[in-house]
């Protein structure tokens, strides 16, 4: 039963992690200042583009029903490792949209929304792995 605890843990925080992206990129489809820089960088999205884009919002939504569907030690690696992953990516994000330290950089300034929605996504996939590792070992399928 612990083991189903720590699964939910996990598959919300998952949740957590891909609604806060999908909102952060509403906000920046539809703010004038944004979308009015990327035009002005000439950004433009290719297939490539759009197919990174999808997996980003599905690949959470798939390792929440790994983390339900499988069992054993290879569902707790699974989600450790796309949990460093996404939180690697988080962090990249972050720093190209909610804090101006690089150029060319979205925003002049960061927004109080960016802060909090890719912050929150950074958080969850940060606490995945957190949760991943302290998994209790005899529940994974390793015996201590």
């Amino acid at each position: 039963m612990e083991s189903l605890s720590w699964k939910v843990r996990i598959i919300v925080l998952w949740f957590i992690s891909a609604e806060a992206y999908s909102a952060h990129m509403i906000y920046v489809t539809i703010e004038p200042v944004s979308m009015q820089k990327m035009l002005a960088w000439g950004a433009t999205i290719d297939n490539v583009g759009w197919v990174f884009g999808a997996l980003w919002w599905l690949i959470p939504f798939w390792l929440a029903f790994i983390t339900i569907a499988v069992r054993g030690p290879a569902n707790r690696w699974a989600n450790f490792v796309f949990g460093i992953v996404a939180t690697i990516l988080n962090i990249y994000h972050f720093f190209m949209c909610a804090v101006p330290l690089v150029t060319p950089v979205l925003f002049s300034r960061p927004t109080p929304q960016h802060i909090l929605l890719l912050g929150t996504a950074m958080v969850a996939t940060a606490l995945i792995i957190w949760y991943a590792w302290k998994w209790p070992k005899q529940e994974a399928g390793v015996v201590r």
